[in-house]
């Protein structure tokens, strides 16, 4: 290997809540000889680490600006609200945004969900991370609305949480530059897409010899009829073949006298 020959890699940012270890084991049985880095972000850092090309694709929360990035939507998860286990809510099997009218709801300001208006009552201050404002309901001064993989991710012994039916949520999709679509990002959306090892959008073809791919779309020419088949056509196969005789019926004698 010369100096100027870098082993390729590839890059994966991912944010807070996504859990990418799927996708990462079967990069490395298809293509062991890649490594993948993986880079967390948090939601607010993701479009900017992509633009600025410290990695190659990244799991984010929508939307994304498509004048810029090609983003393929993945999932949409479900908005939980985080509240202490012996909160009067935790009676209730689900929550809608209306029982959260004269509550304290924590709106940070790394807050992934798009809300028109914040329900509840405005907290003294936003907190400056969705960790940080987990402290403050485990602290009894606020409730906090969430995706449910950050309630996870956040989860602690004294908090708990239950779904919030009408509120906005959150989409995960898998996104890169439009313009930066390597290989190695189409075989990352191979495999997040579930494309079998072979059928992966681009590269099969693109191994594939010259003259195989020449075969293959060179359209076929009539075959010439052989000898034997010249002879089972008779006259209609061409004048040196041997015709074949059509059977006869056979003929029908008078019938024998028994003796």
């Amino acid at each position: 290997m010369t100096g100027s020959e870098e082993t390729p890699s590839f890059r994966l940012a991912y944010v807070p809540g996504v859990t990418p270890a799927k996708w990462v084991r079967i990069w490395h049985e298809r293509l062991p000889g890649v490594p993948l880095a993986l880079h967390q972000v948090t939601a607010a850092e993701a479009a900017g680490t992509l633009r600025a090309g410290d990695a190659d694709a990244g799991f984010v929360r929508l939307p994304v600006d498509r004048t810029f990035f090609s983003a393929i939507p993945l999932y949409t998860e479900a908005t939980v609200i985080v509240v202490p286990k012996d909160h009067v809510i935790t009676a209730a099997e689900e929550v809608t945004v209306a029982d959260l009218a004269d509550e304290v709801l924590f709106h940070p300001l790394d807050d992934v969900l798009d809300w028109d208006a914040p329900p509840g009552e405005a907290a003294f201050e936003r907190p400056a991370t969705t960790e940080d404002a987990v402290e403050l309901v485990a602290a009894g001064v606020g409730l906090l609305a969430v995706p449910q993989s950050l309630a996870r991710l956040y989860h602690r012994r004294d908090l708990t949480y239950r779904p919030l039916t009408d509120a906005p949520q959150s989409t995960v999709a898998l996104s890169w530059p439009e313009e930066a679509t390597t290989d190695l990002v189409e075989d990352f959306i191979g495999i997040v897409r579930g494309r079998t090892v072979n059928s992966t959008r681009g590269r099969q073809s693109d191994q594939e010899p010259q003259g195989s791919q020449a075969a293959r779309t060179q359209p076929k020419r009539p075959q010439k009829a052989t000898a034997a088949g010249r002879g089972s056509q008779g006259r209609a196969g061409g004048g040196g073949g041997r015709r074949t005789q059509s059977a006869k019926p056979a003929k029908r004698g008078k019938p024998r006298r028994r003796s």
